[in-house]
């Protein structure tokens, strides 16, 4: 903590960034510096989270790839997707296929803390959150944007400053 505590502000902030591309979120963040605790840190981001505008929740998501199409070079999402690598051909294109009904129906990604879920776990999930009303999805997605801000932010926070 004493690491991101005493950061730089511009240091943190593109920091912040790479963890949510919600600017309000990462000046949240930045003003309540210092933090005694991971824990925390991590209620402040649960807070800044609630408290995001639409179009701060739309940069935010804005900035995820698709489930099962993370960037080439972009470790992050890869490690985070992991459940889709090796996904049988069948099941990737399923995936792919439900990514664009769900782009179609509510007019961005498919939003979820895929951290540790595998390939049919996240089908199954996609096709679930097909059904929702717009409302109750833009809810469940703020909900899973705070789990991957609270897992990027651990990582952050707790990785050496090497590595």
């Amino acid at each position: 903590m004493r690491r991101f505590n005493t950061a730089g502000d511009h240091g943190t902030a593109a920091a912040l960034h790479r963890v949510c591309a919600s600017s309000a979120w990462g000046r949240a963040l930045l003003a309540g510096r210092p933090y005694a605790s991971l824990a925390a840190l991590l209620a402040a981001s649960d807070a800044a989270v609630t408290e995001l505008s639409a179009a701060e929740l739309d940069a935010a998501i804005g900035a995820h790839p698709p489930i099962g199409r993370p960037p080439p070079g972009d470790p992050v999402s890869a490690r985070e997707q992991r459940g889709m690598a090796g996904a049988p051909a069948r099941l990737a294109a399923e995936m792919l296929e439900l990514n664009l009904a769900y782009q179609e129906r509510f007019g961005q990604v498919f939003l979820i803390c895929a951290t540790g879920l595998t390939a049919g776990q996240l089908r199954d999930a996609i096709r679930a959150r097909l059904g929702n009303p717009p409302g109750i999805e833009r809810e469940t997605v703020r909900t899973e944007l705070g789990k991957i801000n609270r897992i990027r932010l651990t990582r952050l926070v707790t990785d050496s400053p090497d590595g």
